[in-house]
């Protein structure tokens, strides 16, 4: 299959950092590719170059397929307006034409459920309600590939839950999602592929059940088995 997306021989430097070195990744429409690795290992900036955010030597190929995406942060950016006005600026700034704005926000007001909240100030909702109307704004515009970094990280179980169920649905719908995550049960409940990274590089590129269940180099092991020290 022809990737919708990928990156060939990917290098990114920070300085004297060298966050990522001579990555090679594809995506394909469909997938649901969970990033993982320990702190500094180079997730959020794989996920960065992907999307076109970070200069990087070595190239970049995004098939028309592809071309549409979205990125939700760890903390979502929200507006001093309304919920239903951070919806509906998004598709204006989308493209979408002023016909279609009503109905798409309507139906991803109801896809995070947060139709009773929609004229509340979306600064004052919860942060997990946060996460969810950066979800429904996403998926409102309807994005080839929807890039998350972390997006369950400091939310509490039941926020957790809520957000795992869309993004399980945004999956089902046929969404291509990359994520970012140190949850490895999240991972392998949400992820058809996982691709483990140590100091830039990816060392594991593989269908879910395969990485956690194969025997892996040393490293992945102990990071597997929260042995792999921060340092080293």
């Amino acid at each position: 299959m022809t990737p919708i997306l990928s990156l060939d021989r990917a290098g990114v430097r920070f300085g004297a950092v060298t966050a990522l070195r001579d990555v090679a990744l594809q995506v394909h429409r469909g997938d649901f590719i969970a990033l993982i690795g320990a702190n500094g290992s180079g997730k959020t900036t794989l996920l960065q170059a992907l999307h076109g955010l970070v200069p990087h030597t070595g190239t970049r190929v995004v098939d028309r397929r592809g071309a549409a995406q979205v990125m939700v942060f760890q903390r979502p950016f929200v507006l001093r307006l309304s919920v239903w006005n951070n919806l509906r600026l998004a598709l204006w700034l989308a493209g979408v034409p002023a016909a279609e704005r009503v109905t798409r926000a309507t139906q991803a007001l109801q896809h995070a459920g947060l139709s009773a909240l929609r004229d509340r100030p979306a600064r004052a909702l919860s942060g997990g309600q946060q996460q969810r109307l950066a979800l429904a704004r996403a998926w409102a515009v309807r994005p080839d590939v929807l890039f998350l970094d972390e997006p369950t990280a400091n939310l509490d179980p039941s926020a957790k839950k809520e957000i795992e169920a869309m993004l399980a649905a945004f999956a089902a719908e046929g969404m291509t999602l990359v994520m970012s995550t140190h949850n490895l049960g999240q991972a392998k409940r949400l992820a058809t592929r996982v691709v483990y990274l140590d100091h830039g590089t990816i060392r594991a590129d593989l269908p879910t059940a395969r990485f956690f269940h194969e025997h892996l180099d040393a490293r992945a092991e102990l990071f597997l088995k929260g042995d792999l020290k921060w340092d080293v």
